[in-house]
């Protein structure tokens, strides 16, 4: 029996190319368009492509400046890793790679496992954090497709894993070799900040629960470090009138009392233009400019543990044994039957 497994992810243009990125922000703009109210669809098209002209440039600046975007690269390299390592453990399972807002689509993923014949199929986002217009939407799009092809097919969706020790251990190991590499520790003089993506407080006046997964995050990583003082912004992206997450993580680093700041990406899984742009350039200006020294911590996207987490997290569907004795439970930010996490015990 074949298990398809769809690696789901946001994608980002590769090159900075003026067609390619207008009509990927164009899909970012279009698919988030609720956050402005009510309105028809011409309308909201008419929108998101003005959204998507005025943001551009700014955007196409920054990818020439970082070599387009390894978003892709790193994300297909996951899958690889992913299939290898089931496959390493008896299973006999394909991955399928689909973007958001990028070629190949997600709806490309579940018509190429369609076309394959898989006998079932899981939808995995490449998201810890269990958020409305990452998880939920890649989810969205990939059981659309599935009802679409009218694919009677066994389907499982996991959405969010950012609880899981081997998750935080990763990611706080991860930050101590970068200490370590650069010779430095967590006091006084050096403060560690994680810098989350932000997201519309509109989607938490719905009833996400975003926040607060950052925030466990946040306690999990910083216990396993010893609890220095740490502090958490925000990367907010201002192109439309609506209110975002705060802090600002530009507005923590102007009020630090400490000469160095190490900056963690967190949960980002794949080092992208919010990594390489907005923190490696933008926010190191801004850090320096207050006279703080900079570091920041990479991401851990192929590193062997995540791989080996990934793993783990689709292995009870794969081999047929109750995913509640890896934890896992039915979702409440996607209450679907089918959709499967390891917060939903703690939402009861």
């Amino acid at each position: 029996m074949t298990t398809g497994i769809a690696v789901l992810n946001f994608g980002e243009p590769a090159v900075a190319d003026r067609d390619v990125v207008e009509d990927y922000l164009e899909r970012i703009f279009l698919a988030n368009m609720d956050i402005e109210g009510e309105t028809t669809q011409e309308a909201a098209r008419e929108r998101a492509r003005s959204l998507a002209e005025r943001r551009a440039p700014g955007l196409i600046e920054e990818y020439g400046e970082i070599g387009g975007s390894p978003l892709n690269a790193h994300a297909d390299r996951q899958a690889e890793l992913v299939e290898t390592e089931l496959r390493d453990r008896g299973y006999d399972v394909k991955t399928y790679v689909g973007y958001q807002f990028m070629e190949p689509f997600v709806e490309d993923a579940a018509e190429a496992a369609h076309d394959d014949g898989v006998d079932r199929l899981i939808g995995l986002p490449v998201y810890p954090l269990c958020g409305p217009s990452t998880t939920v939407q890649a989810l969205e799009k990939l059981s659309n497709a599935v009802d679409d092809l009218d694919w009677d097919v066994p389907y499982t969706e996991i959405t969010g894993y950012h609880t899981h020790s081997a998750y935080a251990r990763l990611r706080a190991d991860n930050i101590r070799e970068t200490l370590n590499r650069e010779g430095l520790e967590l006091d006084s003089d050096t403060r560690l900040i994680f810098s989350a993506h932000g997201t519309p407080t509109y989607y938490l006046d719905e009833g996400s629960r975003y926040v607060q997964y950052v925030e466990e995050y946040c306690k999990m990583v910083a216990g396993m470090l010893g609890n220095p003082e740490w502090e958490l912004g925000y990367q907010n992206h201002a192109n439309r009138d609506v209110e975002w997450t705060q802090p600002d993580v530009e507005d923590v680093i102007e009020e630090i009392d400490a000469e160095r700041v190490v900056v963690d990406p967190t949960s980002f899984m794949h080092e992208q233009s919010e990594t390489l742009g907005e923190l490696d350039h933008d926010l190191r200006e801004e850090a320096e400019e207050e006279g703080l020294g900079f570091t920041r911590v990479p991401v851990p996207y192929d590193d062997e543990r995540f791989v080996g987490l990934l793993a783990d997290l689709t292995e009870p569907f794969i081999a047929d044994f109750d995913p509640d004795l890896y934890g896992l439970q039915q979702c409440k930010c996607r209450p679907e039957p089918n959709a499967m996490c390891l917060n939903a015990r703690r939402n009861d």
